[in-house]
């Protein structure tokens, strides 16, 4: 099977998943800045999470340039994905609701946890369908980036029982170790 179906099935889950996060922000009752300020978390952790999900389709989209054909498992797969994928609504609006308690942001990162590693085995299933030469096993490597990732965010979901700020911290340090696209992928497939 070619990637275009999984490509464009999984494009329109993650525009849902933008679509949804948005609706869930409500305008300031009053008209001052104290008003919008009092908005001020729930509308960050949409910020944050908005560049969580760029981050995810911008990597999913190198990802599939370089597959070249999928299987049941791969669909699968992906499906696992994009099921944790969508629960960052969920996660996002209970954040910022919650002005940054702990138990929001643990659960914000176990659910950016359960991403990576459903990413990491999306990504493994794709290697193992494809040959030894496959353009996308010499462009990851080893995955030092996701497995960093992921120990990072095992890290900072105990973390945010001792400081939030922490554990936050933490997640945006992944974030910006994945904003700027994995070079990786596009250097391989130029070769």
């Amino acid at each position: 099977m070619k990637t275009n179906r999984l490509e464009a099935f999984s494009d329109g889950v993650l525009a849902i998943v933008i679509t949804i996060m948005v609706l869930e922000l409500k305008a300031p009752e009053g008209t001052t800045a104290q008003d919008f300020l009092h908005e001020m978390p729930v509308f960050l952790s949409y910020v944050f999470s908005f560049i969580y999900v760029g981050i995810y389709w911008n990597n999913h989209h190198h990802l599939f340039q370089a597959t070249e054909k999928v299987n049941g498992r791969i669909l699968w797969a992906n499906l696992h994905l994009l099921f944790w994928i969508s629960l960052i609504p969920f996660t996002t609006s209970w954040l910022g609701e919650n002005h940054l308690e702990a138990q929001p942001v643990a659960f914000y990162g176990g659910n950016l946890l359960l991403c990576a590693i459903a990413y990491f085995i999306l990504q493994a299933t794709i290697l193992k369908f494809h040959g030894a030469d496959f353009v996308l096993r010499k462009a990851i490597g080893k995955d030092y980036k996701g497995k960093v990732s992921a120990i990072l965010y095992i890290l900072a979901i105990p973390l945010a029982f001792v400081n939030v700020w922490i554990a936050i911290s933490i997640y945006v340090a992944v974030a910006i170790i994945w904003i700027i696209p994995d070079k990786r992928i596009e250097k391989n497939m130029q070769s």
